[in-house]
């Protein structure tokens, strides 16, 4: 079955159901982004990067405009925006994450750059222009509400490293109001979720979390899924043991 398919500082904002279109977002982000892509050093045009033609890039290359820009969107909530150059900062340490959002971009009709920041150092930024922000539709298909579900889940979603662990899927934010948009955003699609709460208020008070339900899983690692290859492989991995214990 065919399944859909972390920056150093990083700026967190609210997306709301129905809102208007997103200039807002703009007066709200960081000034620390290193500048004009075109002159970074090291930095180099995303059409050289040599994507393999795995079915994960299958799926990233056939995305559509409005789900390009939805996943997007949700992977913004992980990004570093700079007002002052107007460009948006992706950083991780798996390279070929952002090889993917370069697919994504390119749907958009944007210019990306990937560089490694610093000599010694396993990061790796992907650096585009912020103008699309503006550019994108309001979140209100199901399959851009996926799409959006999909890139929140792959910056701010966990699951379970080790394959023998008790399986789990979990989305944290401190944006209380933006997280509790994305659980309405799920339960909506049929995806039940469990009860909104703060881990740990000694801790910090301001982190919120919220599970999906055991029932909903499967649905969620099929529908939403991943475009994350590490957790992407972990879904389908998680799947397929599932799928076997079924058959027995």
């Amino acid at each position: 079955m065919l399944r859909p398919a972390s920056v150093t500082t990083s700026v967190k904002f609210g997306y709301m159901l129905g809102t208007p279109q997103y200039p807002w977002l703009l007066n709200d982000l960081s000034d620390n982004a290193l500048g004009d892509a075109d002159n970074q050093q090291g930095s180099r045009p995303v059409d050289v990067t040599g994507l393999t033609p795995q079915r994960l890039h299958a799926e990233l290359l056939a995305a559509t405009v409005s789900v390009s820009g939805a996943y997007l969107l949700g992977a913004l909530h992980d990004a570093t925006i700079s007002k002052l150059h107007r460009t948006v900062r992706f950083g991780q340490s798996d390279v070929s994450w952002l090889e993917g959002l370069a697919v994504l971009c390119r749907n958009l009709g944007q210019k990306s750059w990937i560089y490694r920041e610093g000599k010694e150092r396993n990061l790796w930024i992907l650096e585009t222009s912020s103008r699309w922000i503006a550019d994108r539709e309001n979140v209100t298909s199901d399959e851009q509400r996926l799409a959006y579900a999909r890139g929140y889940f792959d910056t701010e979603g966990g699951i379970p490293r080790d394959a023998g662990a008790r399986f789990y899927i979990q989305l944290v934010q401190k944006n209380f109001a933006d997280i509790a948009n994305l659980k309405a955003m799920l339960e909506g699609l049929g995806i039940a979720c469990g009860k909104l709460h703060n881990p740990s208020v000694r801790v910090d008070s301001e982190m919120w979390r919220f599970y999906v339900s055991a029932g909903s899983q499967r649905a969620f690692a099929e529908r939403v899924s991943s475009w994350h290859p590490r957790k992407r492989k972990a879904l389908d991995d998680w799947l397929d043991r599932r799928n076997a214990r079924m058959k027995i």
